[in-house]
């Protein structure tokens, strides 16, 4: 099983790859997880479906889910924060208050680490995608097991035979219940819980940094194919008159009303070839222009310029985009 974590920036993209990566991963063969630990879940609007605190299958294969911190901080913590509750009850402070006290900071992290072992554990997956926090969050989150266990390997044992020793003593002197064995056990437990999500030899195959800026600032460009009835002949000159246009005016409606606009300028390159009964168009699109150019705003051109006869229902899917090389015109990965 692979475990792959996304973090970032918060608005850099990351959930849009986890996203991506999960499904290709299913697409692939793979059963998959992704899972979401930033305490802003986007993941449900992402794939456009209900997704809860437990896995939900969204397509063949695919699983998503959004931890719920709530309900592991009442499954993991709740012995602990007894204890603290009944110290702050005795100093007076008020339930509320208290209440709020007794949740850690860095709690959500915790939760959510808990949450990735219990899937990586459970045999279920072949990927787990990891839709990370920010960046600050998931280095606290990777880090909280070391941190955790300097206290639990030199302090708590000794803490724990001097409680057990003089604990009447102390109950007596500070005023204050002491810690009973049900909290040491809850903490050593909460501790071993988090050495299983990241045991050591856990092996970090790859870091990839990232090469700066947000990942929209990276797409150039798109790359499109577009099935059209027309015969590879005929689609052919209809591309050939339109390539050799300076500029082609469409009108299509915008949120500021009904636009004229060149659909030309934005063309890298396009290309045609057979395909079923009709042909296929390779479109490359440049995406620096105003309003964006869309591929059926170029079907709309080549139908002005030439007549061409695209169909009721032409099939527009967009292969690829990121970074456009200058020299070859060709869509580079947004991630290299």
């Amino acid at each position: 099983m692979r475990i792959l974590l996304f973090t970032g920036k918060g608005g850099v993209g990351k959930s849009t790859i986890a996203s991506g990566t999960a499904a290709l991963a299913a697409a692939d063969g793979h059963r998959t997880l992704v899972l979401s630990t930033d305490a802003a879940h986007s993941l449900a609007d992402a794939f456009g479906a209900p997704v809860g605190p437990e896995p939900t299958e969204v397509a063949p294969r695919l699983f998503v889910q959004q931890v719920d911190a709530q309900l592991r901080f009442q499954q993991s913590w709740a012995d602990i924060q007894r204890y603290l509750l009944s110290v702050l009850d005795v100093a007076g402070v008020d339930p509320v208050a208290a209440e709020e006290l007794t949740v850690i900071p860095g709690a959500e992290e915790v939760l959510a680490l808990l949450e990735l072992r219990l899937q990586a554990m459970s045999g279920r997956w072949d990927v787990v995608v990891v839709d990370c926090a920010p960046t600050a969050e998931t280095l606290r989150l990777l880090a909280l097991p070391e941190a955790l266990g300097w206290y639990m390997h030199r302090v708590l044992p000794a803490e724990r035979r001097i409680v057990k020793a003089l604990k009447p003593v102390l109950t007596r002197a500070a005023g204050v219940p002491m810690p009973g064995d049900d909290v040491f056990d809850a903490i050593e437990r909460l501790h071993a819980e988090l050495e299983e999500a990241l045991p050591p030899g856990l092996d970090v195959l790859q870091v990839v940094e990232s090469p700066g800026g947000s990942l929209a600032d990276r797409l150039d460009a798109s790359r499109w194919t577009i099935d059209v009835v027309s015969a590879p002949d005929v689609t052919a000159a209809a591309v050939e008159g339109f390539l050799a246009h300076d500029s082609v005016l469409v009108e299509r409606m915008t949120k500021k009303g009904l636009r004229e606009f060149d659909c030309r300028a934005a063309v890298v390159s396009l290309t045609v070839a057979p395909h079923d009964q009709g042909a296929r168009l390779e479109l490359v699109l440049r995406h620096a222009t105003t309003p964006a150019v869309r591929p059926d705003d170029v079907l709309r051109g080549l139908t002005q310029v030439s007549g061409l006869e695209a169909g009721s229902a032409p099939l527009l899917t967009r292969q690829a985009q990121g970074p456009l090389d200058p020299d070859t015109g060709e869509v580079g990965d947004p991630l290299a």
